[in-house]
């Protein structure tokens, strides 16, 4: 059997766009070499904003790159949406440091995806449990507490099953998926009748105070639109009192690097945008990511983010519509509780124990959650 060797880069760029997309494809848009590359070269994701690239390439005994990562170290817990706050703070308490920490993610995106990329031609367990050890590794000559792996694919976690240096860590999002609606009144007819009348109630107190929407596809999304959707964008964080993640200028690049899969929805009125949001796609799903307004309009924010959303799946015949973290609003709009994860190596072996214990009282609440969250469902077999 020849040896893996793995090798650490510190920007995207030490690798060509056509190794690492033989490696990723390029239906999930956010593992493609494209994206990761914009969040770099506009420095969204960099060591001065505490994300500090440490992408993992494997190669075999011929330097065939076999095997790669998305990897930053991190010294914070910002724009991972897999909250680790508390056990931070633990850390502390106990005069340790928790950062720096190993994260492979995808910046700022609670988005379902692979995260260890295996050429065809290798075996995925084997490439992917020398990726585990290196990141061991890696721990040590870094001086990071842990390693940390968000919203893998079942791909990704079943070929690190034989791992038991990793905790998994269970969570919820809520995901549309298309049965076949042939409209949006046929997705409605799914729904018990009070949930129904609620939802058409809402779309039409939309319609009601004068705003239309336009859908502009990446080829045809002008700097005008652009700039909207990105004011829009920045009052999101703005109202809180923080600082966007994501620059005009990634936009920008995202955009012109992978057209087909980005597209926007912008609400008008009185000829103006007043809202606006963000999508991007594959195959088969939409991807909600992005959203703002400058005014607040009754019902305006489940219309852009999921109404509008729920029609472009039904009008291209998307499968899944994934509109992003949070969301017991999304439930009663016929968003259904779907299940994510999050592996976790920790290295001090007293907090390893103790996080153990608290992700298995964690996993019950989950389960938990889940349970209630279907009971509430609005479609009919739920009644």
């Amino acid at each position: 059997m020849t040896a893996l060797r793995a090798e650490f880069i510190d920007s995207i760029e030490a690798v060509s766009p056509v190794q690492w997309n033989q490696l990723s494809g390029v239906d999930n848009p956010f593992i493609r070499y494209e994206f990761l590359h914009a969040l770099e070269t506009t420095g969204c994701v960099a060591e001065a904003t505490g994300w500090r690239p440490q992408h993992i390439l494997i190669r075999d005994a011929q330097d065939a790159l076999v095997g790669a990562a998305p990897c930053y170290l991190k010294t914070h817990s910002y724009g991972e949406y897999v909250f680790d706050w508390a056990w931070a703070d633990a850390y502390h308490r106990h005069d340790l440091e928790y950062y720096p920490k190993l994260l492979t993610a995808i910046p700022f995106t609670p988005s379902v995806g692979p995260r260890l990329l295996v050429s065809a031609n290798a075996e995925r367990e084997r490439v992917s449990l020398a990726i585990s050890h290196a990141m061991g590794e890696r721990m040590h000559q870094t001086g990071a507490s842990s390693w940390h792996l968000l919203f893998p694919d079942e791909a990704t976690r079943k070929s690190l099953s034989e791992d038991k240096s990793l905790l998994l860590r269970h969570g919820t999002q809520f995901h549309w998926l298309n049965e076949g609606y042939a409209s949006f009144d046929d997705f409605l007819q799914a729904l018990v009748s009070r949930k129904r009348k609620n939802i058409r109630k809402e779309r039409q107190a939309v319609l009601s105070q004068g705003i239309a929407f336009k859908v502009i596809e990446g080829p045809d999304v002008g700097e005008s639109e652009l700039e909207a959707f990105y004011d829009f964008y920045q009052l999101t964080y703005l109202k809180r009192g923080q600082r966007p993640y994501l620059s005009y200028t990634f936009f920008q690049r995202l955009i012109a690097a992978m057209p087909e899969q980005v597209f926007l929805i912008l609400a008008q009125r009185e000829q103006r945008y007043v809202a606006g949001s963000l999508f991007l796609k594959n195959q088969s799903t939409l991807f909600g990511r992005y959203w703002g307004c400058t005014e607040e309009f009754n019902h305006l924010h489940f219309e852009t983010c999921y109404y509008q959303g729920i029609d472009y799946c039904i009008a291209h015949k998307l499968l899944r519509f994934d509109a992003g973290a949070q969301g017991e609003h999304k439930l009663l709009r016929g968003f259904r509780p779907t299940p994510t994860y999050s592996l976790h190596r920790i290295e001090h072996p007293a907090f390893r124990q103790a996080i153990a214990n608290f992700l298995d009282e964690e996993r019950e609440g989950v389960s938990e959650y889940v349970r209630d969250a279907n009971a509430h469902l609005p479609f009919k077999q739920a009644e």
